[in-house]
């Protein structure tokens, strides 16, 4: 996983955001979540934290602001966060990639293990899982996925699994028989993943910068799409290279179609569609490893 404010002249603004303000969230959000903010994102910085003003009763961005820098408050960072964090995604999102993913995982030993580093609302994940399911012509695959966020207020809507129908509306009527399970009463409008579906999946709160991941692999694939984009080039760097001892040697690295990773490291090979392998001397190592 996936940040704007308002020019601090609109009079229609409850708090006064200076250029100063911003330059302090930029900095912030960059320390702890790598997340590199443009100017462009002025209106929507103010916009999302002026609501956690409201929230804490606050008076100004500068109150706030200190309240965080002085890390007086754990639980505010989480929410500042959150706020923050962008997760636009859909179901088979980036659909080319499925197909590879399926070829791929019957073409390897199992157990298979595989990561989704940024699962947001659960529908990457339960892709996936579904793609597992379906290459394998069973629910129980020989797959487990790890499906990790930054975003905590996410992750809670995707371990329980349920969804507005219209989330599956473009999905092929077979594969919504399958895999979902219709609700009904005051439930009516909703879908929810099917139990076998959400028991491939383990989620996990992970912030990409920091010490140490509460993932192990190795794994046969790692899915990081549309993630990097909020990075810059020496934190993309540092990322990729701490996959690299995460991958089986055969694994593959599935990107964002707007993503170019060889520009941020070497231990990866373009393999077609935005999808990468490790470099052969990479995976030596790896496997010597």
């Amino acid at each position: 996983m996936r940040p704007a404010l308002k020019n601090s002249s609109d009079s229609t603004k409850i708090f006064e955001f200076t250029p100063r303000d911003f330059a302090r969230v930029r900095a912030l959000i960059y320390r702890q979540a790598g997340i590199s903010l443009t100017e462009s994102k002025q209106e929507m910085v103010y916009s999302r934290l002026a609501r956690r003003l409201r929230a804490k009763g606050m008076s100004s961005f500068e109150e706030y602001l200190d309240g965080l820098e002085s890390r007086r408050d754990s639980e505010e960072w989480e929410a500042f966060t959150n706020a923050l964090t962008t997760n636009l995604t859909s179901f088979f999102r980036e659909a080319h990639h499925f197909p590879i993913l399926a070829e791929h995982l019957l073409g390897m030993k199992a157990p298979l293990s595989i990561w989704c580093a940024a699962s947001s609302t659960g529908e990457e994940p339960y892709s996936i899982a579904m793609t597992a399911c379906e290459a394998f012509g069973t629910l129980t695959p020989p797959v487990s996925i790890v499906a990790t966020d930054i975003d905590t207020n996410v992750l809670e809507t995707a371990a329980n699994g349920v969804y507005p129908i219209e989330r599956i509306e473009k999905m092929a009527r077979d594969r919504v028989k399958r895999f979902f399970q219709r609700g009904k009463g005051e439930r009516a409008g909703l879908v929810r993943v099917r139990p076998e579906l959400r028991q491939l999946v383990t989620f996990k709160p992970l912030n990409l910068l920091a010490a140490s991941w509460p993932v192990s692999g190795p794994f046969d694939a790692i899915f990081c799409r549309n993630v990097m984009i909020y990075f810059d080039k020496p934190t993309q760097s540092g990322i990729l290279a701490r996959f690299v001892p995460l991958m089986k040697p055969q694994g593959l690295l599935f990107a964002g179609h707007s993503e170019n990773f060889m520009y941020a490291s070497d231990a990866f090979r373009l393999r077609g569609k935005t999808v990468y392998e490790l470099e052969p001397r990479h995976a030596g190592a790896r496997k010597l490893a």
